[in-house]
């Protein structure tokens, strides 16, 4: 009789304790839903704010010819952007987009012209070795162990010389390439080059599979906490090896889009776009600290890195201090970042 009345006033006191854990975790959800909705909000306000100020800077800037440049700039910056945002969301960083972007174009110009390959096959030639670029910086990380900041700068040097070393120091033309140009800058609808294009439908498509797959599940949770993920059964070797591939496969068409919008692979070129590519996914709302990113808000942030770094060169503001107000955006960027962090933190609590 003891043990039952014992029983029950134990049951009687564990019922409210999971009711009321529940409202904390969807408030806790609800708030970073909110906290990156504003992000995201802010982040398009600063946009506009930057297109009205550089248009009453200069009459040369909300023109058509320079809005078309400023799309195409921002094509492969977004395209670079859109896939590292993947590996920024589990918690890792990709230094080697930059470079490796240029080792795919020297490697897509060399399959083309050295080789001769069929166009289709020169271009998913080049992708591929993105890829396969992505999978060594994905097996450095998962299976060796080493920081993703070590393995990517490591991969950024390497593929730099590789690209010096395969090209012979020297452009690789392919405007003889028939329809290779027409990548970038064709127009399959009127008005909107290719490049624009390919960014935009590649967008899409990740941002479905960020927010709708597996892949993109795996990616929060591993970026939210990568150790109870692999407690709970799941192969997060596997899921990064495959994140980081596919954020290699962008690499490669970004590299692509490159060769194509210049009709030459430049292999002293890419070295720079990595920082803004990162920088773009960081104004974009996504976290460095990982758990937290959308596909909308890198392309957001990548638009505004166009626009401010166009916007500087229409204003005749020297490359030096064009480099000095990228980077000054990227410290705001994080800190604003780290600054969410702390307050939703303190929210939890």
């Amino acid at each position: 009789m003891t043990d039952s009345q014992t029983a029950a006033t134990e049951a009687k006191d564990q019922r409210p304790t999971e009711p009321e854990a529940a409202p904390v975790a969807t408030g806790a959800a609800w708030r970073s839903r909110i906290g990156q909705g504003l992000q995201q909000f802010l982040a398009f306000g600063t946009l506009l704010a930057l297109v009205l100020f550089f248009s009453l800077a200069s009459p040369n800037f909300f023109t058509v010819s320079n809005l078309t440049s400023i799309l195409l700039a921002t094509a492969v910056i977004g395209i670079l952007a859109v896939g590292t945002t993947f590996v920024i969301i589990t918690g890792g960083i990709d230094l080697s987009i930059g470079t490796g972007m240029t080792l795919c174009a020297v490697v897509t110009g060399l399959l083309l012209t050295d080789m001769g390959l069929p166009l289709i096959l020169g271009v998913l030639g080049g992708i591929l070795f993105g890829a396969l670029i992505g999978l060594v910086n994905g097996f450095n990380v998962t299976v060796l162990g080493l920081p993703s900041f070590i393995a990517t700068l490591a991969m950024m040097m390497i593929a730099q010389g590789l690209a010096l070393v395969l090209s012979g120091v020297r452009p690789i033309y392919l405007s003889g390439i028939p329809g290779f140009q027409r990548i970038a800058l064709g127009q399959m609808i009127p008005g909107v080059p290719n490049a624009v294009l390919i960014l935009f439908i590649l967008a899409l498509v990740l941002g479905v599979v960020l927010t709708k797959t597996v892949l993109g599940r795996m990616t929060y949770a591993i970026g939210s906490n990568e150790e109870a993920t692999r407690l709970s059964g799941i192969n997060t070797r596997r899921w990064l090896l495959g994140i980081y591939a596919l954020a290699g496969a962008c690499t490669g068409l970004a590299g692509v889009v490159m060769a194509s919008r210049l009709s030459s692979a430049q292999p002293q070129l890419g070295m720079g776009y990595e920082l803004q590519a990162i920088a773009a996914v960081i104004i974009g709302g996504t976290s460095l600290l990982g758990g937290r990113g959308t596909i909308l808000g890198t392309l957001i942030g990548a638009l505004i890195m166009s626009v401010l770094i166009n916007g500087l060169r229409i204003m005749a503001v020297q490359s030096e201090w064009q480099t000095v107000v990228v980077g000054v955006v990227v410290l705001v960027a994080v800190f604003a970042d780290n600054l969410r962090k702390r307050r939703a933190e303190g929210g939890g609590h």
